[in-house]
């Protein structure tokens, strides 16, 4: 099944602020709260949906780009957001929003929720860590961006530490379990909600929700789990993008301290000016420059495109401003809704320095009745003349 609209899913317009998108997630979030509605499949989803459609239109840089690519863009070059699929990630990332309604594994006082599940003494999943993204500009052709191209970036970042394969520890028995909160990396706390005093859980201060500690640190990272490194990647960028646009590569960012997922490479999209060719939109403007013979006697002449050269022909009598228009020679749209066109502005050549016999030569054209230009009726005149 397809996704729904982000902004259907929230019920908000494309121009909805900040706190629109907020105060409607958080009505759809207190609707469809798993711990509302126990054992209900469809409001567990709905909730998850809400939850996706809010983490991508209240991130600048993801509501950018979903604005420009749609779904299709959130994949990126390879992956992109896929959505919530644990239920925890979700009080994770929106607990403040959520107003301490906690999740499944909360103890309710007034009888809602459900009981200890999940790992650890706690009974909750531990937070997973994710490394910070990374921004990287590319500079494309006007060939580049009407063929698409794949690029290879090498992007300087902080990987795993080989030696102790990112978890920060000399060794393997250099890790033990946090006393405070059992390995679980949660303890509980209680907390006013709209449903009442209620009990929730909080990732442990002491060992800062992973759960373990670490007595003796591992000398090539000092602890840390993560090194200065650099990656080769390969990003597919597709036809038709645009100054400014900006994709998203999954899991080719920053590596996290004591291990988690990476973060992500951003791509943004630069364009390389054209000596001849001007972009506006998905159409391509070029200035030709014809003289004063051509224009009144008409000639053939070649046209730069992104491809190759085409030739046009030039009419007898076309005069200065007048627009050519060669369909289907412009940059496709990136969502693949046809092409733009190729518009060529004829621009009349008027020289300033002149030979005596280009000069007698124009004094005698200047004579000629055919050449002076016709007296037109102005509007004005015209309404005179009707009343």
């Amino acid at each position: 099944m397809s996704k729904r609209d982000y902004y259907e899913v929230l019920g908000v317009s494309k121009s909805a602020s900040k706190d629109e998108l907020k105060k409607a997630y958080r009505k759809l979030a207190i609707q469809y709260h798993p711990d509302k509605n126990p054992g209900d499949k469809a409001a567990e989803e709905k909730f998850k949906e809400a939850a996706e459609a809010y983490e991508v239109l209240s991130n600048d840089d993801k509501r950018r780009q979903y604005d420009q690519f749609g779904h299709a863009g959130m994949g990126g070059a390879g992956g992109g957001f896929s959505g919530f699929t644990d239920i925890n990630d979700i009080f994770e990332h929106f607990g403040d929003i959520l107003g301490g309604m906690g999740g499944r594994f909360s103890h309710f006082s007034g009888g809602f929720g459900g009981g200890g599940r999940g790992r650890g003494g706690g009974g909750a999943s531990r937070a997973v860590r994710k490394g910070s993204n990374l921004r990287v500009k590319v500079a494309l052709t006007l060939a580049e961006i009407v063929q698409g191209v794949e690029k290879k970036i090498k992007v300087r970042k902080k990987v795993a530490c080989s030696t102790c394969h990112g978890n920060g520890a000399a060794s393997a028995g250099d890790v033990q379990t946090c006393s405070h909160c059992r390995g679980s990396g949660y303890v509980i706390q209680e907390v006013n909600s709209i449903f009442g005093r209620m009990q929730q859980q909080a990732p442990c201060n002491v060992c800062g929700g992973d759960g373990k500690m670490i007595t003796k640190k591992c000398a090539t990272c000092h602890g840390e789990g993560v090194v200065d490194g650099e990656e080769t990647v390969s990003v597919k960028i597709p036809a038709g993008v645009a100054e400014g646009m900006q994709m998203n590569v999954p899991g080719k960012g920053n590596a996290p301290q004591r291990g988690g997922i990476n973060g992500d490479l951003l791509v943004l999209i630069a364009e390389e000016k054209h000596p001849e060719l001007e972009r506006e939109g998905n159409d391509l403007i070029h200035e030709l420059e014809i003289s004063i013979p051509d224009a009144v006697l008409g000639t053939t002449v070649e046209i730069p495109t992104v491809e190759n050269p085409v030739k046009i022909k030039i009419e007898e009598g076309t005069q200065a401003g007048k627009i050519l228009r060669l369909r289907g020679k412009g940059i496709p749209d990136v969502n693949g809704y046809g092409r733009g066109d190729l518009l060529v502005h004829i621009q009349i050549f008027i020289p300033k320095n002149i030979s005596k016999d280009d000069r007698k030569l124009f004094e005698t054209l200047a004579k000629s009745e055919t050449i002076k230009p016709k007296k037109h009726t102005s509007f004005f005149d015209k309404m005179k003349d009707f009343f």
